[in-house]
């Protein structure tokens, strides 16, 4: 299915619930995070705001989810927010309108409004037996009551051979439209690969007549095979499980991103899971509150990492109570910089403890970015030979560390033309570089 939503020039970038309130995210949360992000971090790029898993389920608590759990929905079967989290969703007269509202609210900010949703139909629907909306179809119709996801017992997949189950996908998202939402994260969609169900709803999206990005998770062991499907119907899709604060998460993805990296492209983008950054486990599945456990060594590595290999950026702390150098993290203006306009980055160096990355310009003759990583628990020192990375690069170089800013020339010699750059690399650090080519009688 062909999709014609815009092309975007760098992956999404946003913050989404998840890390610091979990399932229990409330209205005024969600406001606190959207102001600040329209006053600090929109200038920069980052303007998608995502509330995740079960804003329809009244009895949603950190540390899990409830089995067999309530859910709010109209006569359709179709989620609707709980009330006592998200009052701005309850007209004066009780009728339930949705995200509206909210939704309204964070585009007024200049922002982008996204939620999460399971994949499927909610159980309760199907126990209720509800309307599709617009046919004679009825929720225990297209219900396929063997498929289930493992971890989260919401809903039940749809029999897709049943014409009530697209009827009710075009149904669903067509609500979600009329209340503005622009991004729409699907989870239990990927480990097993549902095939259908992504048609589906790229499908009803399409139908829509709204812009809206389609959003896949988790990504348990997805193929690279699938990669081409994936492109075709979807905006982003995760490669790992959830990603929490630890280094050996962190580490983990390297060897995931060095096969995705390079198949990157604008509008289709391999997703390396949110940034468990500043402020999280407020109220989440993990962990007490809490600034995140990586060190500010390990938080550049991440960022770097994500951003060479042109992962979406969806930030999970609290915005407002994270400390200031987790949001000079999140703006840095070099890194920012390259993530917008470099091509997406290759490994051109792999050993078990040391990576090496390289971005090239997307225009000849621009700037370059090199990184090297260290995955060991010691400093390493470590030599790149520029020639290893483009012609123009020598026999002399400007070098900016991206992370530092301090800034060095290069100069190669008789009898290395192309400047060797050693330098010495942090135990799970990196060491990024911002180059850029200059005449040999520059002063």
């Amino acid at each position: 299915m062909a999709r014609d939503t815009p092309q975007t020039l760098t992956p999404p970038m946003g913050w989404n619930s998840w890390d610091c309130y979990g399932t229990t995210v409330t209205e005024d949360e969600v406001l606190d995070n959207a102001t600040f992000m329209a006053t600090h971090l929109l200038p920069h790029g980052w303007d998608t705001i995502v509330v995740d898993i079960q804003w329809y389920e009244p009895g949603a608590r950190a540390g899990g989810y409830n089995d067999n759990a309530q859910v709010v929905f109209d006569e359709f079967g179709r989620q609707l927010p709980v009330p006592a989290r998200f009052p701005s969703a309850v007209e004066p007269g009780g009728n339930n309108t949705g995200f509206t509202a909210l939704a309204a609210r964070v585009h007024e900010l200049g922002l982008k409004f996204g939620i999460h949703l399971m994949r499927g139909i909610p159980r309760r629907a199907v126990e209720a037996n509800t309307t599709v909306f617009g046919t004679d179809y009825r929720a225990r119709d297209i219900a396929d009551t063997s498929s289930v996801c493992p971890w989260n017992s919401d809903n039940y997949g749809l029999n897709h051979e049943h014409p009530g189950a697209q009827a009710y996908y075009d149904s669903q998202i067509a609500l979600f439209a009329q209340w503005g939402i622009d991004f729409i994260k699907i989870d239990d969609m990927l480990f097993p690969f549902h095939e259908q169900a992504i048609e589906g709803y790229a499908r009803a999206i399409e139908r829509s007549g709204r812009n809206i990005t389609l959003s896949l998770s988790p990504g348990t062991n997805v193929s690279l095979n699938r990669r081409d499907f994936l492109a075709e119907h979807a905006t982003m899709w995760r490669i790992s499980d959830d990603l929490w604060d630890r280094w050996e998460d962190v580490r983990d993805q390297f060897d995931r991103l060095v096969q995705w990296a390079p198949h990157q492209r604008e509008g289709a983008w391999a997703d390396a899971d949110m940034l468990p950054l500043g402020k999280i486990g407020l109220r989440a599945e993990r962990g007490e509150p809490r600034e995140t456990r990586l060190t500010l060594t390990e938080q550049r590595t991440l960022m770097s990492l994500w951003t060479l290999a042109k992962s979406p950026l969806m930030m999970g702390g609290d915005l407002p109570s994270s400390e200031p150098e987790t949001i000079e993290l999140l703006t840095n203006p070099r890194l920012l910089t390259m993530y917008r306009n470099a091509a997406p980055a290759r490994q051109i160096h792999g050993e078990p403890d040391i990576r090496v990355w390289h971005a090239p310009p997307l225009t000849t003759g621009q700037t370059h970015y090199v990184a090297a990583f260290n995955l060991s628990d010691t400093e390493r020192n470590w030599t790149i030979d520029l020639a290893d990375l483009a012609p123009e690069l020598g026999p002399a170089t400007h070098a900016t560390n991206v992370w530092t800013g301090q800034t060095s020339r290069i100069v190669g010699n008789e009898h290395h033309p192309y400047p060797h750059l050693n330098i010495t690399i942090p135990a799970h650090g990196v060491v990024h570089l911002e180059l850029e080519p200059q005449e040999t009688d520059t002063p």
